[in-house]
């Protein structure tokens, strides 16, 4: 399959548009993700010259050429690894992915993902908008979180949900185990999320650069005793969706999430743990994040979606712990 180049020329009323959103208005079936990736690899051009900003500002009158090329060939093989399918029909699949489990290949992992179980599943019924390594994944959630995702069977599918995701109207909850007690109990944390100026594959909270973020937070159970620090169980409802953006806000707020070795606590404080406690946590190796609930409008027939996950084993045995422990 051969290259598709495409030229537009720029009238007044998009003057000062952002060019991702420009050419995404003028390519229905292509979303604007696609779209941010094309310019981020350098396949657009403003006026004779390669961009890579996103967020570039057009004028009137500009020339712009998008260069679509033709699809890598990609080696993704069908592997039959066990689902737990919650919902099915022909533009939707929602799954309750256990931990542990990455949701499309990338660096260091060609085999055992999501995606390779998609494929054993659905073979050829996946939508091709996230190419040849992301067929029907329209969002992700990191790999050791647990929880609710949304693929999409069909194009139109996953342009539909896309929109919904960029509009922020898709209803997110997430259970989290945090140290410590939040202050207030329930609230809002409205702090910007960008790239960590040290540690490139992590985020970190930059009040000017970084990209707005909104977790709404409610306090569900405390747990305490006299051989046991404080350990919170909390609701997280998102306004946003920014990579991390719930383990960041936690350990911004003081808070980390219990098992999380990119933001959590060092393993020295444990030490004036409750034994039995002491052994579940440090056994428990993920970060204590569920993915509990996903609500949103059906792409095809428009009636409102909401589907629920109940906390994977090793979630509720700590918690269950917890609350014995607790008084």
């Amino acid at each position: 399959m051969n290259e598709k180049i495409y030229n537009y020329n720029v009238f007044a009323k998009y003057n000062e548009s952002r060019i991702d959103k420009f050419l995404q208005s003028h390519s229905d079936k292509t979303s604007r993700t696609k779209i941010q990736n094309l310019i981020r690899e350098g396949f657009v051009k403003l006026n004779d010259k390669t961009i890579k900003e996103v967020s570039k500002k057009i004028k009137t009158n500009d020339k712009i050429r998008i260069i679509f090329p033709p699809p890598k060939e990609t080696h993704i093989r069908p592997q039959k690894i066990p689902l737990d399918i919650l919902y099915d029909d022909n533009d939707i699949v929602i799954i309750n992915k256990p931990p542990g489990l990455v949701v499309h290949p990338g660096a260091g992992n060609h085999d055992r993902t999501l995606v390779n179980a998609l494929l054993f599943h659905y073979n050829k019924k996946l939508s091709s908008i996230g190419g040849k390594l992301r067929p029907g994944i329209v969002h992700r959630i990191d790999k050791d979180t647990s929880g609710i995702i949304v693929v999409a069977k069909n194009d139109i599918a996953h342009n539909n949900l896309s929109k919904q995701f960029s509009s922020h109207t898709i209803k997110r909850t997430y259970e989290a185990l945090v140290w410590g007690s939040l202050k207030p109990k329930n609230g809002k944390i409205n702090e910007r999320i960008g790239r960590n100026i040290k540690n490139r594959q992590l985020m970190s909270v930059r009040k000017n650069t970084g990209k707005v973020a909104i977790t709404n937070y409610k306090t569900l159970e405390i747990f305490q005793n006299s051989s046991l620090p404080k350990i919170s169980l909390i609701e997280c409802k998102l306004e946003t969706g920014r990579t991390h953006q719930i383990r960041v806000h936690m350990s911004f707020k003081g808070n980390p999430i219990l098992g999380d070795k990119s933001y959590g606590k060092s393993k020295e404080k444990f030490k004036k743990i409750d034994g039995k406690v002491e052994k579940q946590i440090k056994n428990f190796n993920r970060q204590a994040l569920h993915a509990k609930s996903l609500g949103f409008i059906h792409p095809k027939n428009n009636k409102e979606f909401f589907f629920e996950a109940k906390k994977p084993k090793d979630f509720e045995t700590l918690v269950k712990t917890l609350k014995k422990a607790s008084f």
